[in-house]
């Protein structure tokens, strides 16, 4: 039996490299969309559900983008093809969008950004997959961690570099988007391009049939093995009560008045209970080989481990995305006092964040390279619960802060739990799947990053109207509180999931 071949640091870093470009796009979006909505008009008690565009995005474009890159395989190459189209095209965006004239062009654009970047990250997870043997994987993935933390301490600190060194205005008039903005945009854009590239030409590929190989030398109990395929009834009777309970939904949000951001989780229940009448047709047809059926069918049947990590995922990007979409409104209203974008304080206070954001980024690069040590030695499930444990600690501690320059200590802690959550999951789940599906369920995966974000979209603003006033950093209170509940669940995850050695 043909083993994976161990590959060098070197070669291990050209690998990774991308990522230092797609998370600069990645970290210039979540910094700065919020503050580009509201200085185009948006209210805060709205930004999760214009923030909704981009895990929508996310939800349909990586199963597509994992399976088509599943079954690719030309003289570029298997996941490569994809790294370039998404790079050109995020590049393209990230030109566009400081540039919006409206708040729906805005909307518009993140959608578009959002996307190009999926298409480009999505390959990178499943690259690791392909190329590396299972006791190089939580190394990789804390590699490209690594290069995530430096584009996001870069990314998230362009707009301040960009006033504080080269004395471009961060304050625009009414309804403009800021000089700084744009510029750091442009820079991100261009740096986004030659990153990914890089990984491009410097990197190859193994064919199907070495992979095929591969595959036949892996430990048995890391082997997932197909069960039969969902009867087609079973597709139609969930999807009728699926969408049953989200036309119900959407029935009582209007007639009680609740608030219109509870539409994003009736209309996701509307849309999935369709999409498995759909599947259910396609079966009965015999229209079993496309893409809408296989990647269904794989979501209805992940490995064991996939759905244990699922909850881990769920609880913990919650967390993020309550600090992403309600970082810089919780921030300028509870430390900066103040809640208008126009104003001086806001604006200090918005690039303030940024530089936090880039702190922890930065913690994250540091923390990338101890956690593969730290993995070896308490293996991955006990490594990622501590730190995101820390983690859940440090964003509650927002609420008791008083001074905004002591946020640099919870960032700490915040750092350490992001560099875990993009390295010890995945290194988790890849020892589990099949390289022939290595790309889909690396796509169907990403759904429990996107149904979180859905749920913060459609659940938290309401939440916070009803219960805390609209007061914002209640929202990283509730993050921290479930990023906790994720360390939690990461300790009932298979132990026999744990990577080979």
């Amino acid at each position: 039996m043909k083993q994976k071949p161990t590959l060098n640091f070197f070669q291990i870093w050209n690998m990774c490299f991308g990522f230092l470009g797609i998370q600069i796009g990645f970290s210039l979006q979540n910094a700065n969309v919020s503050r580009i909505f509201q200085t185009l008009g948006a209210d805060t008690d709205n930004l999760a559900v214009y923030w909704v565009a981009a895990p929508l995005t996310g939800l349909i474009v990586q199963p597509i983008i994992g399976y088509m890159s599943d079954r690719t395989w030309n003289r570029f190459g298997r996941r490569r093809p994809y790294f370039t189209v998404g790079a050109v095209l995020a590049t393209l965006a990230l030109l566009v969008m400081p540039n919006s004239p409206a708040l729906w062009f805005a909307v518009g654009m993140l959608w578009i950004l959002d996307a190009s970047i999926n298409i480009s990250m999505e390959p990178f997870r499943a690259f690791v997959g392909d190329m590396l043997p299972e006791r190089q994987r939580t190394a990789a993935f804390s590699m490209q961690t690594f290069f995530i933390g430096i584009g996001a301490v870069f990314g998230s600190a362009l707009p301040w570099i960009v006033t504080n060194w080269f004395g471009v205005s961060n304050v625009a008039e009414a309804g403009g988007i800021p000089d700084s903005l744009k510029v750091a945009f442009y820079v991100g854009g261009g740096v986004f391009l030659c990153a990914v590239m890089w990984t491009v030409f410097r990197t190859r590929e193994y064919s199907p049939e070495e992979l095929a190989a591969f595959d036949a030398a892996r430990p048995e109990a890391h082997v997932h093995v197909d069960s039969e395929p969902r009867p087609a009834s079973r597709y139609r009777n969930g999807g009728i009560l699926t969408a049953l309970v989200g036309a119900v939904g959407w029935y009582l949000i209007s007639s009680l008045g609740l608030d219109k951001q509870l539409y994003i989780m009736a209309g996701a229940f509307i849309a999935f209970g369709l999409l498995q009448l759909l599947v259910s047709y396609l079966q009965n047809a015999g229209h079993t080989s496309n893409g809408v059926y296989e990647v269904v069918h794989d979501l209805f049947h992940m490995p064991r481990v996939m759905r244990q990590l699922a909850v881990v995922q769920f609880f913990s990007w919650f967390a993020l995305f309550c600090m992403w979409v309600y970082g810089v409104p919780a921030v300028t209203s509870h430390h900066y006092g103040t809640s208008d974008p126009t104003s001086v304080a806001y604006n200090d206070g918005a690039d303030w964040l940024g530089l936090l954001f880039g702190a922890y980024n930065g913690v994250a690069a540091l923390a990338a390279i101890a956690i593969p040590f730290l993995a070896h030695r308490l293996g991955c499930r006990w490594c990622h619960a501590l730190n995101v444990s820390i983690g859940g600690l440090c964003l509650l501690s927002f609420y008791f802060i008083d001074d905004p320059k002591m946020l640099v200590v919870p960032m700490i802690g915040i750092g350490i739990a992001w560099a875990s959550i993009l390295s010890l999951p995945y290194a988790l789940l890849s020892s589990n799947l099949p390289s022939n599906k290595m790309g889909v369920y690396m796509g169907i995966f990403n759904f429990f990053i996107v149904i979180p974000q859905v749920t913060v979209a459609g659940v938290l603003g309401p939440v916070l109207k009803a219960f805390f006033d609209s007061e914002t950093i209640f929202a990283l209170v509730i993050g921290g509180v479930l990023m906790i509940v994720s360390g939690l669940a990461t300790l009932f995850v298979d132990k026999a999931a744990e990577p080979a050695l």
